[in-house]
Order: C-alpha cells, then sequence, then structure tokens
C-alpha cells in the first residue's frame, strides 16, 4: 500500500500537517484488520462501486488495484477484467484471500503484499491501476503517481477515490482537527488533491464527487504516451 522508507521529502508539495509513516500504518491496518468492513466498509461502499463500474466501462483486462484491503471491491469488478491487487497490510490481505475463496472470484489472479510506490510488477503490464482510499496513506503521493503511470500502458488509465481536503467551511476545519489522529486512523483527512496530482494532470484528469455527500471524490487520468498501434497484415 506504501513505502517502508521515506528517503526523500517532497517539501514543494501541500503537505498534511501531521506526519505519518508506514510503520504507523501497519500497525494501524494490523488494528483495523477484523472490523474494517463493518466500521469503514458501509461509507466507503459508493466510492469503491464507483470506482469499480469505471473500470468496468474502460476498455482493457489487466486491472491493478493498489490498497486492496480486504477485498470490498473485487466482488464489484466484471467477469472479464483481470484483477491483481497489492497492499502492505499481509493481515487486510488474508481477509482478502478469504473473501475470494468464499465468493469465488475467479477473475482475482493474485493479491501480494507489496509496495505501492516501488512494485515488481514490468512497465506497461496494466491496462489500469485503481487506488481506492491509498493515496492518503502513502508518504509521496507523487511518488505513487509516478509508478501507477510506469506500470500502465500507454492510452491505458489511473483512478483514485479518496476523500481530498475540503477548500473552506466547516467541514475543512473539522478536517484540520482531525488531522492530529493521523497516526491512529492511518490516514490523513487533511490531504490536499495538489499533493496527489500536478498542475498539469490535475487540467485533464476527470473528477467526479461521489456519495455521500460528496465526500469523496473519483478521479480518472489517461495514461500519456504512444499508444499501442494494431500490427499491419502483410500480404
Amino acid at each position: 500500500m506504501l513505502r517502508r522508507t521515506d528517503p526523500v521529502a517532497e517539501c514543494d508539495l501541500p503537505q498534511p500537517r501531521s506526519a505519518l509513516d508506514a510503520e504507523a500504518v501497519i500497525a494501524a491496518y494490523r488494528r483495523w484488520a477484523r472490523v474494517y468492513d463493518s466500521v469503514f466498509g458501509g461509507i466507503s461502499a459508493f466510492g469503491r462501486r464507483r470506482a469499480a463500474s469505471a473500470v468496468n466501462d474502460l476498455p482493457g483486462k489487466r486491472v491493478l488495484e493498489v490498497g486492496v484491503g480486504t477485498g470490498l471491491a473485487l466482488p464489484f469488478y466484471n467477469a472479464d477484467k483481470h484483477v491483481t491487487g497489492i497492499d502492505l497490510s499481509e493481515a487486510m490481505l488474508e481477509r482478502a484471500r478469504e473473501r475470494v475463496v468464499r465468493q469465488q472470484l475467479n477473475n482475482v489472479d493474485d493479491l501480494l503484499e507489496m509496495d505501492a510506490e516501488e512494485t515488481t510488477f514490468a512497465d506497461g503490464q496494466f491496462d489500469i491501476a485503481v487506488a481506492m482510499f491509498v493515496a492518503s496513506v502513502v508518504p509521496n503521493p507523487r511518488r505513487l503517481l509516478a509508478e501507477l503511470k510506469r506500470v500502465v500502458k500507454p492510452g491505458g488509465h489511473i483512478l483514485f477515490v479518496n476523500h481530498f481536503l475540503a477548500t473552506k467551511g466547516v467541514r475543512l476545519a473539522v478536517e484540520r482537527g482531525m488531522a492530529r489522529a493521523s497516526r491512529s486512523l492511518g490516514w490523513h483527512p487533511d490531504f490536499a488533491m495538489e499533493s496527489l496530482l500536478p498542475p498539469e494532470d490535475l487540467s485533464r484528469a476527470i473528477i467526479l464527487p461521489v456519495p455521500p455527500a460528496g465526500l469523496f471524490t473519483l478521479v480518472t487520468l489517461e495514461r500519456e504516451g504512444i499508444k499501442d498501434k494494431p500490427t499491419s497484415m502483410v500480404a
């Protein structure tokens, strides 16, 4: 789900007020693993369903789900989408594996413990990468974005569904206040979209609010580059 080390600080980006390292996140999700579905499953269900639906509507079969957690989104993918899920929490992955067996999700190819900012996948291995509620967890969101751009082929798509910091009003004050609990929560309530997307990507991304009450946002970004060309037929 995230890097175990953070050798370079990204000081030029909007930063959450509370520091959060990989060890804190692993510990938090170890605590949450057994109750994650009941505590967070309901409020995050709209976002997961919306992201999976968006994936289903896109071309391509090879899907990488980053931060797969307990596998809450896995049943929502179409059977023709071949899904590989990764997460840094082995406790969460065990729950996901149980779900795959229990619900006979035969299109789930693998569930791997892996660092999302430095995966072992080949360049362009996937048609689509989707990160659900992960961007505000990783130490370096821009590194996550760069890694997803590497493993998704040109012309493919990268999707994020996440909570992003409000820009004004009561919600902004509440989120700033909640930031003190980041280490216990395992995520940053005060996470700005600009921490993830540089201006050039923000300008071309499709950004849609997600229920309940627009608390979450779905971001879809087409992977730039030269798309695969069809092989010419030679007589």
